[in-house]
């Protein structure tokens, strides 16, 4: 196994077009539990480590620029205002010292359904900045990035370079489902996001079908439902059948297997409570952002 270590963006991009079948790795924490294991014996190694282009943030008017290779620790410390559903996501990364390692992008370019930052980004409506030497750069939406089980859109001389998120303008929240506290892949996992300046709502599921997914219905459902009953203007208490009915059809939308950490039966009923409880504490949070806003005019 030959170890290439670039030094900078283009030389990176240079050595996967040379070297298409090279792995980047930058965290480690699961390219090298691969190897470990013998799952993966791959002929080149590109270690992205001293690309620092990869570890820089951007704060915009609309969205963060998230390099690739940001740890989760800095999310979590630094971003926590403006993605607030990947703050919370990144909390539940196994250890401290793998959040200090880990970033977004080896979780996208594993695309694991088990990655504990899928659901965070598809309810944030993220996109995927990739380039190759050949090709220049593009932007792929977070919802046609993932292709299959650990399959993603990316072409084989292209790298990972950053994610676009839009800055929340309205509550997010995660919630995921483990055998343990820490240190524990995720049975099954749920992201929320409200978009109050579009009237929308988005969804991530992981860990419950071949890829990370969205439940297209249920937010089609809860879409139509705070409209029609005008919640966004009043701020009413969501009734209980309208959350019911949104859990019901984000489990509808799992396609879960039996393995070793839970049923199939098991993770579509848990996501279901993670989308009542979800959908619970985001709309409270949202009532009282409202409340008090007209309360101070």
């Amino acid at each position: 196994m030959d170890f290439l270590r670039p030094a900078s963006w283009e030389e990176a991009l240079a050595a996967k077009a040379e070297r298409p079948t090279a792995v980047p790795i930058a965290g480690g924490t699961d390219v090298m539990v691969e190897i470990n294991f013998d799952h993966r014996r791959p002929e080149y190694l590109l270690d992205l480590n001293r690309v620092g282009d990869l570890y820089e943030w951007e704060v915009g008017e609309e969205s963060v620029r998230l390099g690739a290779s940001v740890p989760y620790s800095r999310i979590m410390e630094d971003l926590r205002a403006e993605l607030p559903g990947l703050a919370l996501a990144s909390h539940t990364v196994a250890s401290p010292q793998i959040r200090n390692r880990g970033g977004v992008g080896g979780n996208l370019g594993t695309a694991s359904p088990a990655g504990d930052a899928h659901p965070a980004l598809l309810a944030a409506d993220a996109e995927v900045e990739v380039e190759s030497a050949a090709r220049g750069s593009r932007r792929i939406p977070i919802d046609d990035f993932y292709t299959g089980v650990k399959r993603n859109a990316l072409e084989s001389d292209e790298l990972i370079r950053a994610v676009h998120i839009k800055k929340a303008d309205g509550p997010q929240q995660y919630s995921k489902v483990g055998t343990r506290n820490a240190m524990v892949i995720a049975v099954c996992a749920f992201g929320l996001a409200l978009h109050p300046g579009t009237r929308t709502v988005r969804t991530g599921i992981g860990s419950a079908a071949p890829t990370p997914v969205r439940a297209r219905a249920a937010e089609e459902f809860l879409n139509a439902a705070l409209e029609e009953g005008g919640f966004w203007d009043n701020g009413k208490i969501i009734t209980p059948s309208v959350a019911k009915q949104f859990a019901e059809l984000c489990s509808a939308a799992c396609n879960p297997i039996d393995d070793v950490r839970g049923t199939a039966s098991y993770r579509r009923h848990a996501v279901g409570v993670m989308a009542r409880r979800t959908l619970t504490w985001t709309w409270e949070s949202y009532r009282g952002t409202r409340n008090a806003s007209e309360g101070a005019a």
